[in-house]
């Protein structure tokens, strides 16, 4: 169809699993095109057909009325189709020059030309105004934000016709964000067509025309963005209302943790209690040095300072101290820190506590099963069997299977390091109640999370940081609500219990 990137019955299966199931809808060429749906709902499988990583068992997709047929992403690339993925690609022993042009870099006489590799480099970083990136920056020395704006430049390079974003704010500042708004719109203007997957909803009526959706691998319905609100997306995403109301405190009198004056590489004099029932919410911007504390209580960082466990002093210098003195931590990156990607899903659950399957000294492959298919069952995770390698998996499905290694742990403390980062509107709900159910049940939760609707929702109280100190310590249970603008004011350093 002329004007449009067509797709249209389009359908992939995998073993156990149909990604898509007939999937067909069409995308205006130089439009800014959403695609919502659950984890698990074929959105990245759809963009992997789009960007060549993957083939359609059936159907077809044209772009202005040419069939696209790519059997990888070199041919997609040349066609002029560009992804940008949730899952950073980048190499962390190459510069970010030879990153961003690794397979194509300029030649002369069949020389790579490095005078003009760079020079491309730094006009790309001037473009999206990253002029603190130098081309020969090692990419594994710059942070998560920065590498990902890396990543936006390996795509731009291409001078690509349709360009797809795969949750690209998940990992970037408020500024990263702005920016790549701006450059969204600049393409648009341009022409670029404009494929953004995001679960942060709010984003899409920010920089988006039009919405997709998609459930259980099949397509839904298109909206104009204009015409709609955010409740009629989820409605289509998860096919019900979900519940926005604050959850009922259950944080008792009783000291369960307390740090004081605890200090590390990225932050210093750290001080604060945790009760029983308690879920206590820590907000600030990235780099604000939340996840070093988390790492440091739990035995990963080095630190100075007390940590004390239902008033007794205790000396957690590795993380198998800490979870012997029942705390337990979910790490921000579920991937590096949190899975072993080429296991068995059975196999992660039970990671964190052998002992439970070895009754005599001996690992017992029905416990493990047993277990795992329990907390399948509990946490809803969409897998067509335990058995299968948790790498095959949706990230909130993964993010599942983390949650229920730490539940068989049964850790009477846990720290949560952005539960909810890459995980769809439903799988949150899912995971706000498992919260909610371990507090109930007496256990204590440290939720660190950038997501401020998230903390004031889920929080009793809360403790914001800015620049590796607390600069403010707030009741969430008082009956004067706590404001974005308020917690943005204390993670922004405007202003500090501490001043």
């Amino acid at each position: 169809m002329k004007g449009y990137l067509s797709i249209q019955h389009v359908s992939k299966q995998f073993p156990g699993v149909k990604a898509l199931d007939d999937v067909s809808f069409d995308i205006k060429i130089g439009e800014v095109h959403a695609i919502c749906g659950e984890n698990g709902a074929g959105k990245s499988t759809l963009m992997n057909i789009l960007s060549g990583n993957y083939q359609a068992d059936s159907g077809s997709i044209s772009y202005d009325d040419v069939e696209c047929v790519f059997h990888n992403p070199h041919i997609a690339q040349n066609f002029g189709f560009a992804i940008v993925h949730q899952e950073r690609s980048l190499v962390d022993s190459l510069s970010v020059a030879d990153n961003i042009f690794v397979n194509h870099q300029p030649t002369v006489a069949g020389v790579i030309n490095r005078k003009e590799m760079l020079r491309k480099t730094q006009a790309l970083l001037e473009q999206l105004h990253q002029e603190d990136i130098h081309p020969s920056d090692i990419v594994g020395n710059l942070s998560p934000a920065k590498q990902q704006m890396v990543e936006l430049c390996k795509a731009l390079e291409l001078k690509p016709k349709v360009l797809i974003l795969d949750e690209p704010t998940a990992t970037v500042t408020e500024v990263e964000t702005k920016i790549l708004f701006d450059t969204i719109r600049e393409l648009k203007e341009q022409g670029v067509t404009v494929v953004y997957i995001s679960h942060r909803l709010a984003e899409i009526f920010e920089v988006c025309d039009r919405v997709s959706v998609l459930r259980d691998g099949k397509y839904q319905k298109t909206l104009e963005i204009k015409d709609i609100v955010v409740d009629d997306i989820i409605r289509l995403m998860v096919g019900r209302d979900l519940s926005n109301e604050r959850f009922e405190s259950y944080q008792t009198e009783e000291e369960v943790l307390r740090v004081e004056n605890l200090c590390g590489e990225r932050f210093r004099n750290i001080s604060f209690t945790l009760h029983r029932g308690e879920v206590l919410g820590f907000a600030g911007l990235a780099g604000a040095g939340r996840t070093e504390v988390a790492r440091a209580i739990f035995g990963a960082d080095r630190k100075t300072g007390d940590v004390y466990v239902h008033g007794k002093k205790i000396k957690a210098t590795h993380p198998r101290d800490a979870i012997r003195c029942s705390i337990g931590y979910l790490p921000e990156d579920r991937k590096t820190d949190g899975l072993f990607l080429r296991m068995t899903v059975e196999e992660n659950v039970i990671s964190g506590n052998l002992r439970h399957a070895a009754p005599h000294h001996l690992l017992q492959r029905s416990i493990i099963t047993k277990e795992a298919e329990a907390a399948k069952e509990k946490l809803h995770i969409a897998t067509p069997s335990v058995k299968r390698p948790t790498e095959d998996l949706s990230g909130g499905n993964q993010q599942k299977v983390v949650i229920g290694k730490w539940l068989l742990v049964d850790s009477e403390i846990l720290i949560v390091d952005e539960p909810t980062r890459g995980i769809d509107v439903g799988a949150k709900d899912e995971i706000y109640r498992l919260i909610r159910d371990m507090v109930s049940s007496g256990k204590s939760v440290i939720l660190i999370s950038s997501d401020l609707p998230e903390i004031l929702r889920m929080s009793d109280n809360i403790i914001v940081m800015y620049n590796g100190v607390i600069t403010g310590k707030l009741d969430n249970r008082s009956g004067e609500a706590l404001s974005e603008e308020l917690i943005m004011k204390y993670a922004s350093g405007l202003v500090s219990e501490n001043a």
